[in-house]
């Protein structure tokens, strides 16, 4: 039931294009019938010219059908081979475009190695299924359910022999599909474990070089190779009996008609061309049942493959846009959480009770221990998550209630990893505006003190960052990721880490591209670098998932709580302020949320 299952949502697949399919599926009935009728005109002939009589009608009607069929299945190949390219692409980048709006946990417990295996080995197995149903199936089908009522009513005797072959034929494979169909789904877990193996190695492959693990992966690898083999053998074993047994029953079964029809001749029953015409019909039988076995064979092989591929495309989005969404628009940065709590699972961490006014313009800095809170509280923002009680409003809106491009394009994030791709580095500043002008390009890269570094490489702009930005040094790459912040121009920042594990001169660089970032914008920062908190106008201290203290540094500092702790222990290093330094800092009342709001 499963493999009918799978096969019948694959070509549920082609509706988008049905009208063609169902074309092709009635020219393949036609040469189906084509392919039957070959052999019964064949055998006419012969008793034409036995019985010295004219076949000549009978030979150009022979023709006739014969070049029918080669223009029909012609075209049938050229159109089945279109249709099945164009939806097999639109199969990838479904899955491609569903599996990257997943929450990043999903891939993050399956593995990039994984997700990919099964987005382009499921495309390529609905490729194999749709060219073999328009080009083959169909037409077998066809010959095998005509060639039945036409052997019996030819001569039920052979047609008996016939039947007999088709039924040993189904029976055998049947038993096959029984035997190793656990099997095969073990072999297809071992192909997902490859998968996800050397993608992972290959991800690090700088640690594996580093610590000398090279040999110590091969043989792991390896190992995994040989555990997939063993898996494999039984059903391959399976499959080759049932192939030699097959071919046996195929050879007796033509010995049988012979024999039978030699009886018929001699008793006047049958006539020679009869006799030619059902060995005809043996070796077309024969043949399409080759074929059909031959699918189910693939398509079984192919079943937990296709079943992951499903799976895929079904895992629900944990972020839905309400019907009727709104665009967010002219937004001025007034952020609120109202009572909002999130939680990952049972027992996990998350957030509890966040609620605080941020106003248009000021910064906010995110400190707490690790696991506190912090970045959860950053990814309800931008909707990664959606908070299980209380809303989060932008001036005013209730961002559950807008369209998740219109929200998120009114945020931009600089991350401690600065997420480059193996492309130009004008593509990776683009990615923030692909619409920017060069000049913009320019200005932005200036902006974020990238502009020097870039034009001193031979191919500039053009030059390619390398895989996460290998072929850039860690300034250079955070640099590149404020300029695409600066080019994207939104009027909320957060800066995740953003300036960590930088040497001192650079991180003086990148915090000066992040001062002119975030002029005029409301920006969230998580950070343990002392000259950042303390240049905000709000410090949240979180832990255990709630903001436990509020205020500026130095409130903060004279509390002598969490916040004060934290300096002490080191966890900051205390900036030297100018004496005239005052952070201007003070909480929003009510009534000026109420007026920004509306």
């Amino acid at each position: 039931m499963r493999l009918i299952r799978i096969y019948r949502r694959s070509l549920a697949m082609l509706a988008p294009e049905w009208r063609l399919a169902m074309a092709l599926v009635a020219a393949n009935t036609l040469i189906g019938i084509i392919t039957l009728a070959e052999p019964v005109l064949f055998g006419r002939v012969v008793d034409a010219l036995a019985k010295g009589g004219f076949a000549f009608n009978i030979i150009a009607a022979w023709a006739a059908l014969g070049l029918f069929g080669i223009l029909a299945s012609v075209i049938v190949a050229v159109f089945a081979d279109r249709l099945a390219h164009r939806q097999r692409l639109a199969a990838m980048s479904a899955a491609f475009e569903r599996s990257i709006a997943l929450p990043v946990s999903f891939l993050s417990e399956r593995g990039a190695g994984t997700v990919i295996r099964t987005i382009m080995a499921g495309a390529d197995n609905l490729f194999q299924i749709w060219l073999a149903f328009m080009r083959e199936q169909v037409t077998a089908l066809t010959s095998i359910l005509l060639l039945v009522p036409t052997a019996i009513y030819m001569n039920w005797q052979m047609a008996a022999a016939l039947i007999l072959l088709a039924g040993l034929y189904c029976g055998l494979n049947v038993l096959v599909v029984y035997k190793t169909s656990d099997q095969q789904a073990v072999v297809e877990d071992f192909h997902v474990s490859v998968a996800g193996r050397v993608s992972d190695v290959i991800g690090n492959v700088l640690i594996v070089q580093s610590f000398s693990r090279i040999a110590a992966e091969s043989a792991a690898l390896r190992n995994m190779m040989a555990g997939l083999l063993a898996a494999q053998y039984p059903v391959l074993t399976w499959w080759g009996v049932l192939a030699v047994i097959t071919r046996a029953a195929s050879t007796i079964t033509m010995i049988a008609i012979f024999a039978v029809g030699s009886v018929l001749l001699s008793s006047g029953q049958s006539s020679v061309g009869e006799i030619v015409s059902f060995v005809a019909f043996a070796g077309l039988l024969i043949s399409k049942l080759d074929q059909l076995s031959s699918f189910v064979t693939r398509i079984f092989m192919q079943a937990p493959t296709l079943q992951g591929f499903f799976e895929l495309c079904d895992t629900p989005l944990s972020i839905i846009e309400i019907p009727g969404a709104q665009k967010l628009r002219d937004v001025q940065g007034l952020i609120e959480y109202r009572d909002v709590s999130f939680q990952y699972g049972p027992g996990l961490p998350g957030v509890e009770e966040l609620n605080f006014t941020v106003a248009a313009g000021q910064t906010v800095a995110l400190v707490g221990p690790t696991g506190s809170g912090k970045s959860t509280t950053l990814a309800l923002l931008q909707r990664l998550h959606d908070p299980q009680s209380g809303k989060i409003l932008i001036d005013g809106q209730d961002i559950s209630s807008v369209t998740l491009v219109s929200l998120r394009q009114a945020i931009a994030v600089v991350f401690q990893e600065a997420g480059l791709f193996n492309r130009s580095i004008r593509d990776n500043i683009r990615i923030g505006r692909p619409e920017a002008s060069e000049a913009e390009l320019v200005q932005a890269a200036q902006l974020a003190e990238a502009l020097e570094f870039i034009t001193a490489k031979p191919e500039g702009f053009a030059s390619l960052a390398g895989e996460r930005g290998a072929s850039l040094s860690g300034g250079e790459r955070q640099r590149i990721a404020i300029a695409r912040a600066v080019l994207k121009s939104a009027p909320i920042l957060i800066l995740d880490e953003a300036t960590s594990a930088l040497d001192t001169e650079t991180e003086g660089k990148i915090k000066r591209a992040l001062d002119t970032l975030r002029a005029g914008r409301t920006t969230f920062i998580i950070a343990h670098r002392l000259s950042t908190v303390a240049d905000a106008d709000i410090i949240l201290v979180f832990e255990h998932g709630r903001v436990v203290e509020r205020g500026d540094f130095h409130s903060l500092r004279q509390q002598g709580g969490l916040f004060a702790r934290l300096v002490t222990e080191g966890s900051f290093t205390e900036p030297k302020l100018r004496p005239d330094a005052v952070p201007q800092f003070r909480f929003i009342e009510q009534q000026e949320v109420d007026d920004a709001s509306g």
